[in-house]
């Protein structure tokens, strides 16, 4: 059950399409920039993953519940993303769905705050107006998960997931764009300005697709050009190049990377030491379940096309070389995210249950070893992942609904002139430099994280 995809479009929202795309969008955040370089790998990131730029190591999200999540860096703090299950909610059982949370921390070993929701079962789901509680949870429990937040040049934090129930067809898809207020939230339209709004995203060989996904920027990207959308429907991967806006396809992409199957819970990043793209993901497919191998796959662009290292041998496992790890830490690999120009690998700890409120989730260190020796020769494509973390600080008690904690980002965006509609687009270097610029003073003058549910 791998996580992560979009789906959504309330009227409200009013996003500026690029100078040469004809077609309409409806999110405020529509500008066309490409992400900030503090944007995560399952996100866009603006610059490659090394081992050597950092000495980090391998930490777990203890107590929090966020799962089929990420986490990213925004200034100086620390943002865990993920799907919350306190409520009640149970995977293909008709109950109560919980929305998606965020937690902070000054250090990946904590002290984390306690989890506050930034998208709220309330709220609508632009492909059949129902609520989200209606889509995700109460017609069947049939989910809505991989929140995955992306912050473009201009400043605009972008939120993709997957609402499971919006592909009723091949030429529907599951997928949910909102934008939000801060990496904190709001988001989507009931956030309302400067950003808040919400889009179902215009896809084309992600069409008919309803499972996890992943997004990825080249690290030159600083022409605007769009990421690229890597989703799964049954156990096959498609990408799909996006627009300048981050909100819709454009139409270019492929579909059956590297002739995969059975497989799910993409990830994707750039390895800066041999330049190759690295796609991760769960080898095989299967709905919470432990003990489930991290396989990978290398590229020369994000756009493949993908190969993976073939097994040799009478009756060879065909996964035998190209997985990362045989168990992964007893859990089941995620996506990928990038903290401090380190890639990590996140990993689910599902307990067996429908509800996975109790599930730990850690997250590896991705070390690629760029590996060419041919069978009957030792293999070793990775840097083994550790299973062994150390102690993090875990919620010491839940906030109150009337005083959220603040992440160490000051003041609100009421201090930023109010842009709504957003109508930028980007122009030359020196446009995209004022851009970046904005951006920055926008992030310094992020809300403190909204109240909890």
């Amino acid at each position: 059950m791998w996580l992560g995809g979009l789906g959504l479009a309330p009227a409200a929202l009013l996003v500026p399409a690029p100078a040469t795309a004809t077609a309409t969008a409806t999110v405020p955040v529509s500008a066309t920039a490409p992400v900030s370089a503090t944007a995560p790998v399952s996100a866009p990131a603006s610059a490659p993953a090394s081992a050597g730029e950092t000495e980090a190591g391998a930490f777990s999200l203890p107590g929090l519940d966020l799962h089929d999540g990420m986490v990213a860096k925004f200034g100086s703090t620390y943002y865990a993303y993920g799907t919350e299950y306190g409520c009640g909610y149970q995977w293909s059982v008709s109950s109560p769905w919980c929305g998606f949370g965020v937690s902070t921390a000054p250090s990946t070993t904590g002290p984390w705050s306690p989890v506050r929701t930034i998208v709220q079962p309330g709220q609508n789901d632009p492909a059949d107006k129902q609520s989200l509680d209606q889509v995700c949870g109460e017609n069947g429990g049939h989910g809505c998960f991989n929140p995955r937040m992306v912050q473009r040049a201009d400043g605009a934090f972008i939120l993709w997931f997957n609402a499971v129930a919006d592909r009723v067809s091949a030429t529907t898809n599951a997928y949910v764009v909102m934008g939000c207020n801060g990496p904190a939230g709001g988001c989507g339209a009931e956030a309302g300005p400067p950003y808040g709004s919400t889009h179902k995203p215009v896809l084309h060989q992600c069409n008919g697709n309803n499972g996890d996904f992943a997004l990825a920027a080249a690290a030159d990207d600083a022409d605007g050009d769009g990421g690229t959308l890597i989703c799964d429907l049954g156990g096959v991967l498609s990408e799909e190049q996006l627009d300048p806006s981050w909100l819709d396809g454009d139409g270019n992409g492929s579909t059956g990377l590297g002739g995969l199957t059975s497989v799910e819970a993409p990830g994707v990043y750039q390895d800066a030491n041999s330049g190759k793209w690295i796609l991760t993901y769960s080898d095989p497919n299967c709905g919470y379940c432990s003990g489930t191998p991290t396989g990978y796959a290398t590229a020369d662009s994000p756009t493949g096309p993908w190969s993976w290292p073939r097994p040799a041998g009478f009756s060879a496992p065909v996964n035998g070389r190209r997985d990362i790890s045989a168990t992964s830490c007893g859990g089941q690999p995620r996506t990928v995210s990038i903290l401090d120009g380190q890639a990590y690998e996140g990993i689910d700890l599902w307990t067996g249950s429908r509800n996975q409120a109790a599930a730990g989730v850690r997250y590896e260190p991705l070390n690629f070893l760029n590996p060419s020796g041919a069978p009957g020769k030792a293999w070793q494509p990775f840097t083994p992942f550790s299973c062994t973390t150390p102690s993090a600080s875990s919620p010491s008690s839940p906030s109150s609904p009337s005083s959220p904690s603040s992440p160490s980002s000051p003041s609100s965006p009421s201090s930023a002139p109010a842009r709504w509609p957003l109508s930028w687009t980007p122009g030359g270097a020196a446009d995209r430099a004022e851009a970046a610029e904005r951006g920055r003073g926008r992030r310094a003058a992020e809300p403190a994280l909204s109240a909890p549910r």
